[in-house]
């Protein structure tokens, strides 16, 4: 969605919006578009009202509403959660109407990357030994491994290994042993082991936990190989002697994972997870439609593009299932906004317990409105799959995979599922990254980005002074080939990623 500027200090974002959105700090007096004086100090980002709206009436921003006036609302008043209030209306899902086929080009045509070719045939932007934990009880273990391993110096003879990492998490014990929790974690932990940007994977358990190692091998009829190997600290002697023999096994994994070489491969086999984190009033008018339109580049390309965060699509999930490939699919997705409705109702929250108060800090005032600028993420292609959490991405093109609106946990589903390379878009400055896929953070604004230099990748809020979204979009999607080719993102360089998985943990802690 392109936003037409009504002046240098407002942007009107449909025709049939009755707000509009500042570009600056506006002070009390100023006088804005349409003739309007403003009677109190409007932040930047934030909303004011084109025209007189009445109780109960829509606001409507997007050309959509995001909720409605909780008391009369004068021409240039501030419009936010002093004014405005949610409740349910009704959305026609009008499943499937606005499909379209996708004119993949031929392979030949395709953009490409250099990447790491896995003898399964997928393709990894990354190379690294991943230690994974099977419970809370190896995650020191394991930490100490991959801190031994970098610190030693081993790394050095293995020039195309990016490095040795943990992936600890807090749970694995004392949770049932079947069950909807049970398998989110079992779908994470065998998503990451076979995640392509890993070259060598070491898995490490206590031995007595709930998540049996030996039962996950025999269940996925995994067996031991050079660049797979498990072990317990209770069948191997201790602390100490495991962690002696995982370094042993690292040092194994290494010569096998150094033996991969950067290759040519088509865009194609580009897996791109959509995030968005500290979002803003210009999120949905700068980074996240750009980003919307380097996925549709990438799927073009024959790509795949991973919207995720259910709770930050509801509300908005009417333009998702018009864009279903078929009813099935619009229904699926329905079907799991109807889950987290139960879930957060049973749990004492409900769905507009979201945005945070940063988000609303940055203009941002219910969830539908945050949820109209987060689905822009998704482009405009045909919606061709609907996955619950850390299943493995089979289908090519834009698809959608149900997580929480929480970053870290909604990513980690996404690399369960297959992704290898993130863009993350923020307003407020989110300070995220994610290993093993590199992410690509994205500022919504020129202030912030400035601010963040260090952190951000790309500045998106040049579009508030003229830059396209096309031309943003194409941007992001060079910078998505060069990072998935080996360019370092600003949170590869600052070192994030191994704190960043976080599997999503649902059912009692018993």
């Amino acid at each position: 969605m392109d936003a037409t500027q009504t002046n240098a200090r407002t942007l009107r974002l449909a025709e049939d919006d009755n707000i509009l959105v500042a570009a600056g700090k506006i002070e009390p007096g100023a006088e804005i578009a349409q003739g309007l004086t403003l009677r109190e100090r409007i932040p930047f980002g934030h909303k004011i009202a084109a025209r007189a709206i009445a109780t109960g009436e829509p606001i409507v921003k997007f050309g959509q509403i995001i909720g409605f006036a909780s008391k009369p609302i004068a021409p240039g008043d501030w419009v936010h959660e002093h004014n405005v209030e949610m409740h349910d209306f009704a959305r026609d899902y009008r499943f499937a109407e606005a499909a379209r086929p996708v004119n993949v080009l031929p392979v030949e045509e395709q953009e490409t990357f250099q990447g790491f070719r896995r003898a399964n045939g997928r393709a990894g932007t990354r190379n690294y030994v991943g230690i994974l934990t099977s419970v809370n009880c190896s995650a020191s273990v394991a930490r100490f491994m991959a801190e031994a391993a970098m610190r030693s110096g081993m790394l050095d003879a293995f020039g195309n290994v990016d490095g040795v990492v943990s992936f600890t998490h807090g749970t694995g014990c004392g949770m049932a042993a079947s069950g909807e929790g049970f398998e989110l974690l079992k779908r994470t932990q065998w998503g990451y082991a076979a995640n392509p940007n890993l070259g060598g994977v070491l898995l490490v358990g206590l031995g007595c936990e709930v998540f049996q190692i030996g039962r996950m091998k025999q269940l996925y009829g995994i067996e031991e190989s050079e660049t797979f190997r498990t072990m317990t600290i209770q069948d191997s002697g201790g602390t100490k002697k495991t962690i002696e023999q995982g370094l042993e096994r690292i040092r194994e994994m290494l010569v096998a994972a150094n033996k991969v070489e950067r290759e040519t491969i088509p865009a194609s086999e580009l897996t791109l997870a959509l995030q968005c984190g500290g979002s803003d009033g210009y999120s949905g008018i700068t980074a996240n439609p750009a980003l919307g339109v380097a996925a549709d580049i990438l799927v073009r390309n024959g790509g795949t593009a991973i919207l995720s965060e259910t709770p930050e699509i509801y509300g908005a999930e009417h333009l998702l299932t018009r864009r279903a490939k078929n009813r099935d699919v619009g229904e699926k997705l329905i079907e799991r906004i109807k889950w987290w409705e139960e879930y957060t109702a049973r749990n004492g929250g409900e769905m507009n317990n979201n945005p945070s108060p940063g988000n609303k800090a940055g203009g941002l005032t219910t969830i539908l409105e945050k949820s109209l600028g987060a689905a822009a993420k998704g482009g405009s292609t045909t919606l061709n799959a609907v996955y619950e959490y850390a299943e493995p991405v089979t289908e090519k093109g834009f698809v959608f995979m149900d997580t929480p609106g929480y970053d870290p946990v909604s990513v980690t589903g996404q690399v369960a599922g297959g992704a290898n390379v993130v863009c993350f878009t923020t307003g407020r400055g989110s300070a995220y990254g994610c290993k093993p896929a590199p992410s690509i953070k994205l500022a919504t604004n020129t202030p912030m980005y400035e601010r963040m230099r260090e952190d951000m990748d790309i500045n998106c809020g040049d579009i508030l002074d003229g830059v396209s979204v096309q031309e943003k979009g194409e941007e992001i999607f060079r910078e998505i080939l060069a990072v998935a080719s080996g360019k370092r993102s600003k949170s590869e360089d600052l070192g994030y990623g191994d704190s960043e998985f976080v599997p999503w943990q649902i059912g009692a802690v018993m």
